[in-house]
């Protein structure tokens, strides 16, 4: 018999449950927040822009609240962690900028790497006494478009590349999955990333180049699954019990579309050491420690 396909109706009950969701407004976030709303659980989405929060959770009702979290700046997710109080069941870390021109944040860190890492290892760390099960975080395929220069993680050296950039933040996603597993062990708690396949959502769309913008268009409408079936990898890993450390992706040809399943990552994005490093050289540059 055919193994059957896993698909958001086969999602547990979440009811009692408690799972911030970051970038929740829109694409993948907004899809995942539904769905686990629809299951009962309390979902928080943490946002830059609260107004667009509110109307997502009017849609999702039950218990959905909205939080102001700008992941490009560090004392907005201290004042996201230290309003804090109660349980997390899941910490799901979606949020993410993709392919935009270089530009630093208020705090002077690439924004890609800022957004796409720092903000959520800040926020990691922070709420990582309230977590009680798991963090999931949103990774890429990208991570096999580029290197990782752990030496020059501001683009100060090295002439900007917007892919580049875009792929070294994801190569940080997982490995700092990597390192908060390897944390985690014995404390009842798991780390997973997962990623989307090629989905069409909004995140193509601030590259500030109109012939990317065109070329990403083509392909949201050709080759792209919908944000429905891009958001399936993080229910599952949001949801199912997993070998801890596992990266959920689609399983279809170059992992572009298809059902969650486990998927591998390069040498570069599996490699302990540099993920102990990255951790250490994230802490100097957040200021914020493992808490545990």
């Amino acid at each position: 018999m055919t193994e059957q396909k896993w698909t958001s109706e086969r999602l547990p009950s979440f009811e009692g449950r408690t799972v911030i969701v970051t970038g929740a407004t829109s694409g993948l976030g907004r899809v995942v927040a539904t769905q686990l709303g629809a299951k009962g659980a309390r979902v928080v989405l943490a946002v830059r822009n609260v107004a667009a929060g509110e109307e997502v959770a009017a849609t999702i009702g039950g218990s959905a609240e909205v939080r102001a979290l700008d992941l490009a700046d560090l004392s907005s997710v201290r004042h996201f962690a230290d309003e804090w109080e109660g349980e997390i069941d899941v910490l799901i870390n979606n949020a993410g900028i993709m392919m935009v021109p270089k530009r630093l944040t208020t705090d002077g860190y690439e924004s890609q790497f800022a957004t796409n890492h720092l903000g959520h290892f800040a926020l990691t760390n922070l709420l990582l006494p309230h977590i009680t099960d798991r963090v999931v975080t949103v990774a890429s395929s990208a991570h096999r478009w580029g290197g990782f220069d752990l030496d020059d993680l501001n683009w100060e050296r090295r002439d900007y590349r917007t892919e580049r950039a875009y792929g070294q933040s994801k190569i940080s996603n997982l490995l700092f999955t990597l390192e908060l597993q390897r944390r985690l062990e014995g404390t009842g708690r798991r780390a997973y990333a997962a990623h989307p396949g090629y989905a069409a959502t909004n995140l193509q769309s601030h590259t500030g180049n109109p012939v990317k913008h065109a070329l990403m268009a083509l392909g949201n409408r050709v080759v792209a699954q919908s944000a429905e079936a891009g958001a399936l990898p993080t229910l599952y890993a949001a949801s199912q019990d997993l070998p801890p450390g596992s990266y959920v992706g689609p399983d279809g040809l170059g992992e572009y579309r298809g059902s969650p399943t486990l998927v591998g990552r390069t040498a570069v994005a599996s490699d302990p050491e540099l993920a102990r490093k990255l951790w250490t050289e994230s802490e100097s540059l957040t200021g914020v420690s493992w808490p545990l």
